[in-house]
């Protein structure tokens, strides 16, 4: 099942955190990032795209290392649409950082110093996106929208902006 699937499963289900509301917040959030570094919305998806797979990739080794409760807890604490640089720094090495940057540069055309900037926002909304599937009476327990993110199958193409396009769509934004 795509990532959006499971987002939208979270939403239509009332036990589950999701809500349209959270998708407005994150599509307005990328609204704001686009207008403040004047960069197209499709961009900055685009470059959720890419920082999604490494997001990915910190939650599975964090998984490997901490556990799942550890990962829920980043995702809970850190999930949302304000700038987080304790998430960069939990998740990512200075290294790390500038590698996203550099591939994000390169497959969108954003300046790679604009995208260090945007980092500790649009980390966040990766998180948040993930969030959407916590169970809303138990936010430590079981979130398929989370499990599916982390089970996926590796090919590299975290389909964050493919969820972000249809969540327009699905809100008719």
């Amino acid at each position: 099942m795509s990532l959006f699937n499971q987002i939208l499963d979270a939403i239509n289900n009332p036990e589950q955190e999701g809500n349209s509301g959270q998708l407005s917040n994150i599509l307005g959030t990328v609204e704001q990032l686009s207008n403040t570094y004047q960069t197209s919305p499709g961009a900055i998806q685009s470059a959720l795209s890419i920082i999604g797979n490494y997001t990915r990739s910190a939650l599975q080794e964090k998984r490997n290392s901490e556990g799942d409760q550890q990962v829920q807890q980043i995702i809970n604490q850190f999930g949302g649409t304000q700038a987080s640089p304790q998430a960069l720094d939990l998740l990512f090495n200075a290294p790390q950082l500038q590698q996203i940057a550099q591939q994000v540069e390169s497959r969108t055309g954003i300046n790679a110093q604009t995208i260090e900037r945007m980092l500790p926002v649009l980390v966040p909304l990766v998180l948040n996106f993930l969030k959407t599937g916590n169970h809303s009476q138990n936010s430590q327990g079981s979130n398929p929208v989370l499990n599916n993110f982390l089970d996926a199958d590796g090919d590299g193409d975290v389909d964050i902006s493919d969820a972000m396009g249809m969540a327009m769509r699905y809100l008719n934004k």
